[in-house]
């Protein structure tokens, strides 16, 4: 198993050309911001533009750079609103949903 996966890194290196240089690079640098969503702009062969609003995920939440300051991660936003949810007045439950949760 071990000489084939040298083979593989071998190949690749064998067919980056030496121009090319990644050093530098950071991985996942641009990811926060696209998070955010982002506008695209195509510029079609016939002259033509197209313009694409690319929206995060559901469920995406952005927060503003000051709050960011305090919360560095997900794990830290979560574990700040789950303290949080026992001091928010209960919700009333439509007939609807009261009868999804029992039946």
């Amino acid at each position: 198993m071990k000489k084939a996966t040298a083979k593989k890194v071998q190949r690749k290196e064998k067919d980056m050309r030496r121009e090319y240089d990644f050093s530098g690079g950071v991985r996942g640098k641009h990811h926060k911001a696209l998070q955010a969503g982002f506008t695209a702009t195509v510029h079609q062969s016939d002259g033509s533009t197209v313009v694409k609003e690319i929206a995060p995920r559901q469920g995406t939440v952005v927060l503003e750079p000051e709050v960011r300051a305090y919360f560095p991660d997900s794990e830290s936003v979560n574990k700040a609103l789950r303290c949080l949810i026992p001091l928010m007045p209960k919700k009333r439950l439509s007939k609807t949903k009261k009868a999804a949760i029992n039946g």
